[in-house]
């Protein structure tokens, strides 16, 4: 029971923490891309932890099935870390590309300079 309870509490965790990168990834209004990108990989390196903490939870066997237990890396929490990691470096690339080519969207500016 407190291994199930725990398994529930570092999972949370785990998605407040992924949550928190996210938000310093793109939420921070007026930053530079080069600042924003150290608070995310600062972010994302704490979010990991916690992931990874909560895989080793998740991976542990329970009593009644005496199976060893499942890899860390094919647990639910350590996927959805691996997930998301892919899906906020995609859209952290194409944010630093809007923000670096305006031409590219705006056609009304003079990009002839």
């Amino acid at each position: 029971m407190l291994l199930d309870l725990s398994r529930a509490l570092s999972f949370f965790l785990s998605l407040l923490a992924l949550s928190w990168a996210t938000l310093g990834a793109f939420f921070d209004p007026g930053s530079r891309w080069q600042d924003r990108l150290v608070v995310a990989l600062l972010r994302l390196g704490l979010a990991g932890c916690a992931c990874f903490l909560s895989g080793l939870f998740f991976s542990w066997p329970v009593r009644s099935d005496r199976r060893p237990g499942h890899p860390v890396t094919s647990t639910l929490p350590v996927r959805l870390f691996f997930w998301s990691l892919v899906a906020l470096t995609v859209l952290f690339l194409g944010s630093w590309y809007l923000a670096s080519y305006p031409c590219s969207i705006n056609l009304s500016h003079d990009c002839s300079l």
